[in-house]
């Protein structure tokens, strides 16, 4: 198994429960890990045989951006739907941040795992 990951996506949205929270845009940012087998996008040197980690990040960028979440949990969920779904990715790990959301840390968030590891 091959991975192809995007390292702090960074995307603006309004994320939260707390009042303030539904009035204002904040950051998250996204690590992504992805199973891949890269090896006929190698042979090829084609890329409608890769895994386009730009056509992943345009879609969740429009997607994060046009949402509201209460919980970094739905969201992680829903990305990593996303990937699965619609980019035919087996495994999928995230890593979704929320900077500042804690005074004294610079960032919390949560780590999932969705799928099979080929």
């Amino acid at each position: 198994m091959d991975t192809v990951f995007i390292r702090d996506l960074r995307i603006d949205t309004i994320i939260g429960i707390y009042d303030w929270e539904r009035e204002v845009r904040q950051t998250v940012s996204l690590d992504l890990e992805m199973s891949a087998d890269i090896r006929k996008a190698a042979e090829t040197d084609d890329i409608q045989y890769a895994l386009n980690y730009k056509s992943v990040a345009k879609r969740l960028i429009a997607f994060i951006e046009g949402s509201e979440f209460l919980l970094v949990e739905t969201m992680a969920e829903e990305v990593c739907r996303i990937v699965r779904e619609e980019f035919d990715v087996a495994w999928v790990k995230l890593r979704l941040c929320k900077p500042g959301a804690l005074r004294g840390a610079r960032d919390v968030g949560l780590i999932i795992e969705r799928g099979e590891k080929p």
